[in-house]
């Protein structure tokens, strides 16, 4: 399955894996398609291994953005999501191969497709919006994790 995503000065084509660019004065002689290996759930895992795993995964993304944005969003809802939560946020944060998809639709800037549409993807774009008007310049430390061990 592919579609084509249309930035300004950029055309991309993003298949279910893989990503291959378009830039409009490339004449595509040095084109390589990365193939990326298919998301795998893993089924067997334990939920705290899971859950650290998870946090781990959120803050070590591919731009700055998503690195707090989703930090932040796991320090506060990480440790509360229900299995069937959890799933659904290892999908969103790790079958998506570009990172300013999962941008985009948080900030409901482009539609989510209906593959990641849920409770998860509708807690994210509420966060996202910042009601409360918090500043978010940086991932949190992880100092609150000591916190919550003890």
């Amino acid at each position: 399955m592919c579609q084509a995503v249309r930035r300004p000065g950029v055309t991309a084509v993003v298949s279910s894996r893989g990503y291959k660019g378009d830039a409009p004065d490339d004449n595509k002689a040095d084109l390589i398609e990365i193939p990326l290996p298919p998301w795998m759930e893993k089924t067997d895992e334990p939920v705290d291994i899971k859950r650290r795993r998870l946090l781990y995964e959120s803050r070590k993304r591919g731009m700055l953005e998503n690195c707090i944005l989703l930090s932040l969003f796991a320090k506060r809802y990480l440790n509360t999501m229900t299995a069937s939560q959890l799933q659904q946020y290892d999908r969103l944060i790790n079958e998506p191969s570009n990172d300013w998809d999962i941008y985009y639709w948080a900030t409901e800037a482009q539609p989510t497709p209906e593959v990641y549409q849920g409770e998860v993807m509708e807690m994210l774009k509420e966060f996202t919006k910042n009601k409360n008007h918090e500043q978010r310049l940086d991932a949190p430390s992880l100092e609150y994790l000591e916190k919550e061990a003890q």
